[in-house]
């Protein structure tokens, strides 16, 4: 490394030379694959500026009690802790859905009664599968859909950013679907805004193909997304895969977050998809968390992924 010379024709001495121009140097960490870097001296929280920080969980799969993890409560209740943990309080929760196993009302109680104790100050839903196969999402409309529009879609905006919550279960046939009239919808929420407007896109299956043998994908997530190509910051985050997979597209950032029950296999790397045992030491390692921070003037949120038996940074 002492004598390589980058693509730039700057080498480690070119470097140092540099630092020394700047005056101090850089921390650079990565979580979650994401490399995030503050000055030498400087907290996160102080190299934070303006800006908000949210999290995100996703699948708790409430009323699930199979060996891939029989306490689905008690590590929500440790993704609970992690966030109440954060240095930097969140501004609110974005839950992407698969909140409950079976969609049972004592699921979505007990998971309520989980949430309880987060200290952030509103939490926003969307749904999985698993919380509108029993009634076609009857429930899960009247107890959180209740401000959305059509089947639990909607929108909102938060110190200049935008965002828009999906439903891709309305009419789940192996991948996601949105459906013509959400897509509709869609176009006519965004055409108002400027493309320098920040936007975060939250939905339960991946609006990218990351594995469309297994369902990981949206069918019509390509056109949703052609809807958002002009903004020069998006963020895309979902669930629904149980693993952490992050992919950058131009100015749009995909982000898909771990579990806060179980984990899934990696793409392909097995028969079929579903909950998966790991010894239980590992459990911790394999759920987690995710904190996303928008600094004002920054091109993109900063996304990072906190398993559950990490420190909070």
């Amino acid at each position: 490394m002492e004598n390589k010379t980058a693509d730039n024709g700057l080498n480690r001495r070119g470097l140092l030379k540099c630092m020394t121009w700047i005056g101090t140097g850089l921390i650079w960490t990565v979580s979650g694959g994401v490399p995030v870097s503050r000055l030498l001296g400087q907290s996160s929280k102080e190299s934070a500026g303006s800006g908000f920080s949210f999290v995100q969980i996703s699948d708790s799969h409430i009323g699930f009690n199979k060996p891939a993890n029989p306490d689905v409560a008690a590590t929500l209740q440790l993704a609970v802790d992690k966030i109440n943990a954060l240095p930097v309080r969140p501004e609110f929760l974005i839950h992407t859905g698969d909140l409950t196993h079976l969609a049972k009302p004592a699921e979505f109680d007990r998971m309520d009664g989980v949430l309880q104790g987060l200290r952030a100050k509103d939490v926003f839903f969307v749904p999985g599968e698993h919380d509108v196969t029993a009634d076609d999402g009857k429930y899960y409309l009247e107890r959180y859909g209740k401000k959305s529009k059509g089947r639990g879609w909607y929108s909102f905006d938060h110190a200049g950013v935008h965002f828009v919550g999906l439903n891709n279960c309305v009419q789940l046939e192996g991948l996601g679907d949105l459906g013509a009239e959400q897509l509709a919808w869609l176009a006519k929420d965004v055409s108002g805004l400027a493309s320098s407007t920040p936007l975060v896109i939250f939905a339960h299956i991946p609006l990218w193909a990351v594995y469309p043998e297994w369902g990981w994908s949206t069918k019509d997530g390509a056109e949703a997304l052609s809807l958002v190509r002009r903004f020069g910051s998006v963020t895309v985050l979902n669930g629904h895969i149980h693993q952490n997979i992050q992919k950058i597209e131009g100015n749009v950032t995909f982000h898909t977050a771990m579990s806060t029950a179980f984990p899934q296999p990696a793409p392909g790397s097995a028969p079929s998809p579903g909950p998966m045992k790991v010894p239980p030491g590992e459990l911790r390692h394999v759920l987690g968390v995710t904190n996303v921070n928008f600094v004002a003037g920054a091109h993109r949120l900063a996304v990072i992924s906190l398993p559950l038996d990490s420190n909070a940074e």
